[in-house]
């Protein structure tokens, strides 16, 4: 199976060859590095730019508006605080245009901790994105999500940011990519290029196929009737081990929504499952204050307040400067395992 950021290349590859990307972009992001994490390896239209954040937003803009369809990398979230100015710009275009003017481009960039990255590569971005009203905002926790949902950023009219979580790069998934070989030793010798010396180096694409996952759409990734669990990213999969080891002690059963999209997100999977289930507990590793699991939370209490059972949670990073290098550091600024498993114990287990 593949990992979630050759899922991504394979995206790209497919986007380049049959959905009109013209140009992927950014630093390190061409030959022979590929990027940071590989995933844009071997693409045919990858080319490095200048170390200018600013730069590779101006440029996705321009290109897109000529009529091309680029894929634009920031290579860490952290640097794209650099370019919120422009973010914002972007995300006007179409409404100060009237709708007229589309504004075909896709930025990806990794999110998140899990690689002990401290200060400076190591935030979460998605929270701050989702106040740039314009843009559409993923991010992926499994490789088949994150195919699927780059092929429909690549062909959505509107800017789309694809927030990568770090720590799940080199995850395998449990669902092939369609087209994908069988074995990942295959896999691997097809499309990851050689350490070392790269010069004469040349993937061997398989036979991709298109599968398209709507922006907006969440999944429901467990179903049960005794609470709803909504996350995202690197926190999903530990939320699915939370709620399995609690159903093995408890019986109790979790809806877990993998939501995928920021925004738009998917209110009414969000809004059926409150209803049947009463109690509510959101998790992401965004900082705390300000955070966009509060709007889903002053939505459901708006929305569902006679519904609710129990006082809804919010799990989310602790709100300081950034994380330390130290192992230590992360492990207690973000949400963990262990942490998740004791709030969804105790959203299970009050009493109504």
């Amino acid at each position: 199976m593949a990992t979630l950021v050759q899922a991504v290349r394979l995206a790209l590859r497919y986007g380049e060859e049959h959905l009109g990307v013209t140009d992927v972009f950014g630093e390190d992001v061409g030959p022979p590095l590929g990027g940071v994490f590989t995933a844009t390896q071997g693409l045919k239209t990858a080319w490095n730019s200048p170390l200018d954040e600013r730069g590779i937003i101006g440029a996705a803009m321009g290109i897109a508006y000529a009529g091309g369809r680029p894929v634009a990398e920031i290579q860490f979230c952290d640097y794209g605080f650099n370019t919120i100015d422009l973010l914002k710009v972007a995300g006007n275009q179409r409404w100060a245009g009237a709708g007229n003017y589309e504004l075909p481009m896709v930025v990806m960039t990794p999110s998140g901790s899990g690689i002990r990255g401290s200060l400076y590569h190591s935030h979460s971005f998605e929270s701050w994105a989702s106040r740039l009203a314009g843009w559409k905002i993923v991010m992926p926790s499994n490789p088949l999500d994150a195919y699927g949902l780059m092929l429909s950023a690549i062909v959505d009219p509107n800017p789309v940011l694809v927030l990568l979580p770090k720590a799940l790069l080199r995850v395998r998934g449990d669902k092939k990519i369609p087209g994908e070989p069988d074995g990942e030793d295959e896999l691997k010798s097809r499309i990851d290029a050689p350490v070392g010396d790269r010069g004469n180096w040349q993937p061997r694409w398989p036979e991709l196929k298109p599968y398209f996952v709507p922006l907006g759409s969440a999944s429901l990734v467990r179903e049960g009737v005794d609470a709803t669990v909504v996350s995202y990213g690197r926190t999903l999969p530990l939320c699915v081990q939370a709620a399995d080891k609690l159903a093995e002690e408890t019986g109790k059963q979790c809806d877990i929504l993998d939501l995928r999209s920021i925004f738009p997100y998917d209110w009414k999977a969000i809004s059926d499952s409150v209803r049947k289930t009463g109690r509510v507990l959101i998790v992401n590793e965004d900082t705390e204050v300000t955070n966009f699991g509060e709007h889903l939370l002053r939505r459901i209490i708006d929305e569902h307040f006679y519904d609710l059972l129990v006082r809804p949670r919010l799990l989310a990073g602790k709100h300081v400067p950034g994380i330390g290098l130290n192992q230590v550091y992360e492990q207690n600024t973000v949400p963990q395992l262990p942490g998740i498993r004791e709030t969804l114990r105790s959203v299970l287990t009050e009493e109504a």
